[in-house]
């Protein structure tokens, strides 16, 4: 670069970036922290693209970084660029390198990974022994990159990578344990999949060709930090809704209709905020029924307005779905009612005198993981209004939670969301849906497994907690659901000399603790000092006053004791009221 305040910005190969650049992971960076949900996306999303689009481009983000030119620093013999904003994606894709790797038996595809992760010193031509990443933020993490990922073999450690994962003291080194293994299992999957013509080899060569990221880079550590400030919090000038909006106003003939049309958009934008693109999104998802894999703009404009795929059964482009103009907006308006109807806590007349809806709607916005289930109510509503919905909603509720709970991965629980709007479309009507094509499916199986075993922790543990205060509840009332936390009844760490280990034997403790019988809801307005309290004097002076609002644990508290006996019979009665509600 000719100037430290030089920008540059360009598109780039990632064979360019894993063949001649050198990166590091600076101190101040957060841990690295993909989960499940983060890798399945991306690897699903890769496989989508080597399978219906092998020949094109796909983009897989952007990222920033920071050039530092050898000798800026004490101790750095080698240009290298700190990386601002990319991390996990990069992570990702070194850590995916190392599976591939040490999955194939090909020669020189494992050659081509290693030289990618690693680049093994030469002394004659003066050539340094170098990772590709190199992670400052913690010697741990580092350390972990030398044992399992740049060397050969490294991910086939199935056993020391479960030990990180429990073990370690360090989020970076159990999430990228964690991440290798799942990577690993996906991609076994897909090597089995007999249904599938899936090869390492093409795999690897179309993520090096095809996919491609931006990168914006500076000399300027300030510059750098301004760049991913812009790009990460306060977005482009125009959103894909924006331009969404104007593409559809300028297909409208009359005068009147935009303004009309320009008035309802515009009120919606002010009263969403930022879930204005994720209820435009629903739409989306109610016309496609699918997956969405470009940015809402472009899932418009080349899915639904004018599709560039072709029918399987007769080779023929795509209809339109919908048309520009009035048709769009007078979809939104529909839909928008629908949303404002279901999210507005006023369904009490319609389903019954009751708030059991309502409140079934306030805690799976706050406990599931996702909206997905937004598109199938809105879609049930639209073509059956209120009859059967809230026994609808119960089904949609547990299908996406079970599948959650089961481990599903976020792919397969947007096509169980998808497969019900298909089934609603097929429907006479809420009674035809429900007694004769009944559209869902539970995992029981899966579902018992996880809620039998050690919760705390789980990301779905409050979220169960939440719906045991669902089903002990007077839906008279509006349930009250903020600022809950999940409190263990039996301590974690009681004193040396409490009660509770006179009550609870080691074993007893070790095997109990963490289960759901022995977990409650109180509110974060706590102190947490007298959480190790024995029993009885925690009732008086922990949670008095902190679940008045929690009906399951307010029953918990109407034990005068809790041993082994009260413990393993509470777990017993709230797995027993969950497993009635699922149906299994």
């Amino acid at each position: 670069m000719s100037g430290t305040h030089e920008i540059k910005s360009e598109k780039i190969l990632v064979k360019d970036i894993f063949s001649n650049m050198w990166f590091r992971v600076p101190e101040y960076q957060r841990p690295y922290v993909w989960g499940d949900d983060q890798i399945d996306d991306l690897l699903d999303d890769l496989v989508f693209a080597l399978n219906e689009k092998p020949d094109q481009d796909y983009f897989l983000g952007s990222f920033v970084y920071q050039s530092k030119r050898a000798g800026s620093s004490p101790g750095q013999k080698f240009d290298e660029n700190d990386l601002l904003d990319g991390q996990q994606r990069m992570t990702t894709l070194f850590l995916l390198f190392a599976c591939i790797r040490d999955l194939s038996a090909n020669p020189d595809l494992k050659d081509a990974c290693q030289k990618a992760i690693f680049q093994k010193g030469n002394n004659f031509d003066g050539v340094p022994e170098r990772s590709r990443i190199i992670f400052a933020i913690r010697p741990e993490v580092q350390d972990f990159v030398d044992n399992h990922i740049k060397l050969e073999c490294g991910t086939d450690e199935e056993a020391a990578l479960e030990t990180l994962i429990t073990k370690s003291p360090d989020p970076s080194v159990k999430n990228m344990a964690h991440a290798i293994l799942k990577i690993r299992r996906v991609l076994n999957a897909l090597i089995k999949d007999t249904n599938n013509k899936f090869e390492l080899s093409d795999f690897y060569s179309f993520i090096r060709k095809n996919v491609l990221l931006i990168y914006v880079a500076t000399e300027n550590l300030d510059d750098a930090f301004r760049l991913f400030t812009i790009l990460n919090d306060r977005g482009m000038p125009l959103r894909n809704s924006d331009i969404l909006k104007s593409t559809n106003l300028g297909a409208l003939a009359e005068d009147s209709d935009k303004e009309r049309y320009a008035k309802l958009w515009e009120e919606a934008e002010g009263e969403l905020g930022d879930d204005f693109d994720r209820f435009l999104n629903h739409i989306r998802t109610i016309l496609l029924k699918e997956k969405a894999r470009l940015n809402l703009l472009d899932e418009f404009e080349h899915k639904i307005y004018n599709p560039k795929e072709k029918e399987k059964t007769t080779g023929l482009l795509k209809k339109p779905t919908l048309s520009k103009g009035k048709e769009t907006f007078k979809v939104v308006e529909r839909y928008l009612k629908h949303y404002n109807q279901l999210l507005g806590e006023d369904n009490y007349k319609e389903t019954g005198n009751s708030f059991e809806f309502d409140n079934l709607i306030q805690i799976m916005l706050i406990g599931l993981p996702s909206s997905d289930w937004l598109p199938p109510l809105m879609r049930f509503i639209d073509c059956f209004g209120h009859q059967r919905i809230l026994e609808f909603l119960k089904k949609l509720d547990n299908q996406l939670s079970s599948d959650w709970i089961a481990q599903y991965s976020p792919t397969a629980r947007i096509e169980r969301m998808n497969n019900i709007i298909r089934a609603i479309e097929a429907g006479n009507d809420a009674n035809h849906l429900l007694d004769q094509i009944k559209p869902f499916e539970f995992d029981e199986d899966g579902f018992n497994r996880a809620i039998n075993s050690a919760v705390y922790g789980r990301r779905f543990t409050r979220y169960l907690l939440l719906k045991l205060d669902y089903l002990y509840a007077d839906h008279s009332q509006r349930m009250s659901l903020n600022y809950l936390s999940v409190e263990h009844v039996l301590p974690q760490n009681p004193s040396a000399n409490s009660q509770w280990l006179k009550d609870f034997t080691n074993d007893q403790r070790e095997q109990w603790t963490h289960r759901l019988g022995n977990l409650v809801l109180i509110t974060t307005k706590k102190n947490t000092s007298q959480g190790n309290l024995d029993f009885a004097e925690k009732k008086v002076r922990y949670f008095q006053k902190r679940i008045s609002t929690c009906p399951n644990s307010l029953r918990v508290l109407q034990n005068q004791k809790w041993t082994i006996v009260e413990l393993v019979a509470n777990h017993n009665a709230v797995i027993n009221r969950l497993k009635d509600h699922y149906g299994f």
